[in-house]
């Protein structure tokens, strides 16, 4: 990379900030755009009188409406409609109640379906209750055919149905402890038009427990064989959702929420985060999550759906506010019609920490992002990673504490790879001289090959391998992609406070900009700063250390633009993780302190010129290249003919 592209990617920088100042409304237009709000506002006030003509001819056509819908709801009309299922057209929608430690669930009675859920330990990024869905942001109802009509389950009204008498009538209930709670929510069919028929019903059973994000959920249907179609073997659910934004950064959040499932024997697989996806699930499921960065919403199967349609995607119009993404399902449950069925499932409702969705061994917790794509990165943070961070949770520190704890225990158990780095930079810095003499000797760019062979000829008559210097970080690479995973990822974080950072699992602003600046955003992040800049510094020094030289001007260039493009991406990325990096790199100025102690770089220098006087070893690889290219003639001198 020479001047000149530097000066141009300093230049395309200096342009984002130029432009967006420029483009910034000055005072003069501010006042112009108030001034023609206030027109409009005036324009408003005069159409008003308009649009109070309009609204009472719109309630005559609205009543003319409601008459026609009378029309369409009487019992012949209901009857033709929905068959057997007429009697459950009309009732009155009733929420009914139930809380255990963690859950607060509103049970509807029209679709007898849980109509909100809300999580009473966690709540938004604003501070009101975490709802993870609504009644007005959610649907769940069956659709089959009875008697050649199409019926809705959600359309139709349930009625209560107590497991203990005591209760009965009751539209509040609570269950703690180890104690649990049955409720459920039966669809009667009719035996006349006007009275159902206690014998054939469809009820969905709710089992809550006492202290639990997981509920028991079941779908039976009694006496449905001479009501749901005979050829059915299966019935359709239907479980759609536009999930809530919960989390501080709303893009960030987007972008990790989406519909996970797991195939009865497959691994668990999910629709893209990041764009509009859909597919068809033609094997046996066992579940299906609808799931946001901290929390889920999860339909398990006892045994097994048959197969699933899922679909993710954003709809425009909906933008803004609360909404986040649009989540749907079509899910086949197995159904028999010769005979009574229930449909044994689960639902979780709670948030994504690792060791609670670990606990019910459904390989739920691969829904938090990990690393379970590389082996390696997932290893590191289940099997190292996690484990200490619980212990040092169970300590009751604030997690800044936490997350220094834990940086200075993996900097102690790598201290070792440390060490074999910053030896290898103090031989490169020794043959640092010669390596310069080399360089002038082959100043031209010609002589670029001859330079390397060159070089290369000395590190090895020295006993240096330039190379040994990137194993230690390679070996250290996998360490930091797996905790750039983890911090980001980690419930634990969620909304705890550390000095400025009011939430460490989200960004943390010192200046709010007002304006959007292209890679960088609209806040400045005080972690991402520090984390930047001691990079630089790092950078600069280890640069010193090394003995670089002028041989790869551009590699050196490359080495100080990095920190300063981290510097953009990460501004809006978790501070826990930011602190980490700034942690990080200080504990490795530390280290470098330590081992220099214990680093003479004389002796360095007095080996490596006993290494020199030695004659230079020649690998059993080499050897071997060598023996074969004589066998085949090169490198002997041809024999003269007689």
């Amino acid at each position: 990379m020479d001047r000149n592209t530097i000066l141009g990617l300093v230049l395309i920088f200096a342009l984002f900030i130029g432009y967006s100042w420029w483009s910034a409304p000055s005072k003069e237009e501010l006042e112009a755009k108030r001034k023609t709000q206030d027109s409009l506002a005036l324009v408003q006030m005069q159409t008003d009188s308009t649009t109070n003509v309009a609204r009472s001819e719109r309630k005559s056509s609205d009543s003319i409406a409601a008459a026609a819908d009378s029309l369409q709801n009487t019992p012949e009309m209901l009857n033709d409609k929905l068959g057997f299922f007429a009697n459950a057209a009309k009732g009155e929608d009733k929420n009914f109640i139930i809380e255990n430690e963690v859950l607060k669930l509103s049970i509807s009675s029209k679709g007898g379906r849980i109509a909100q859920a809300q999580l009473k330990e966690f709540r938004t990024f604003d501070s009101i209750p975490l709802l993870l869905f609504t009644k007005d942001s959610s649907e769940f109802y069956l659709e089959f055919f009875s008697n050649n009509r199409n019926i809705n389950t959600g359309e139709l009204y349930f009625q209560p149905v107590y497991s203990n008498p005591s209760l009965n009538g009751k539209e509040k209930l609570s269950v703690k402890g180890n104690d649990s709670l049955k409720f459920a929510m039966r669809l009667y069919a009719s035996a006349s038009d006007t009275i159902a028929n206690p014998t054939k019903y469809i009820e969905f059973a709710y089992t809550i427990y006492g202290n639990s994000y997981m509920i028991g959920f079941n779908i039976n249907f009694v006496g449905m064989k001479d009501i749901i179609a005979a050829n059915a073997n299966f019935i359709d659910l239907k479980w759609n959702s536009d999930i809530r934004r919960q989390e501080k950064n709303a893009k960030n959040e987007n972008i990790v929420s989406s519909v996970f499932y797991k195939l009865l024997k497959d691994d668990v697989d999910y629709l893209s985060e990041t764009k509009d996806d859909e597919t068809s699930l033609k094997t046996p499921v066992k579940w299906i999550s609808f799931t946001q960065q901290f929390f889920s919403t999860t339909l398990i199967a006892k045994d097994q759906f048959l197969n699933a349609d899922i679909k993710s995607f954003t709809e425009k119009h909906k933008e803004g506010g609360r909404y986040l993404k649009s989540l749907r399902s079509l899910i086949g449950i197995p159904y028999q019609s010769s005979a009574d069925n229930s449909v044994a499932m689960n639902m979780y409702m709670g948030p994504n920490k690792y060791k609670i969705l670990k606990g019910y061994d459904l390989e739920l917790e691969r829904q938090i992002p990990l690393g379970w794509s590389f082996f390696l990165l997932q290893w590191i943070n289940r099997y190292a990673v996690i484990p200490v961070f619980n212990i040092l949770d169970s300590l009751n520190w604030n997690y800044g504490i936490i997350i220094l704890v834990l940086t200075i225990i993996l900097k102690v158990v790598l201290l070792p790879i440390a060490y074999k780095s910053y030896l290898s930079t103090a031989k490169m810095k020794v043959l640092k001289p010669e390596i310069e003499e080399i360089s002038a000797k082959f100043p031209k760019k010609e002589q670029a090959m001859d330079k390397q062979k060159a070089t290369m000829a000395l590190y090895k008559k020295a006993g240096v391998n330039p190379m040994a210097g990137c194993v230690p970080m390679l070996l250290q690479f996998p360490i930091l992609i797996a905790l750039f995973r983890f911090f980001p990822a980690s419930i634990e974080l969620r909304q705890q406070p550390f000095l400025w950072a009011e939430d460490l699992s989200s960004y943390d602003s010192i200046i709010n900009l007002g304006i959007d600046i292209p890679f960088y955003g609209d806040h400045v992040s005080l972690f991402a700063l520090l984390m930047a800049a001691s990079n630089l510094l790092y950078t600069k020094m280890n640069m010193e250390s090394m003995g670089s030289t002028n041989s790869m001007p551009g590699m050196k260039t490359m080495m100080y633009i990095m920190p300063v493009m981290f510097l953009g991406f990460l501004n809006s990325y978790s501070s826990g993780l930011n602190y980490y990096y700034f942690l990080s790199t200080m504990f490795t100025f530390g280290q470098m302190y330590l081992i220099r102690q214990f680093v003479n770089e004389d002796k360095i220098h007095a080996k490596i010129q006993e290494n020199k006087k030695k004659p230079v070893v020649k690998s059993k690889f080499q050897q071997r290249i060598e023996d074969m290219a004589k066998q085949r003639g090169y490198g002997s001198t041809p024999a003269k003919k007689k």
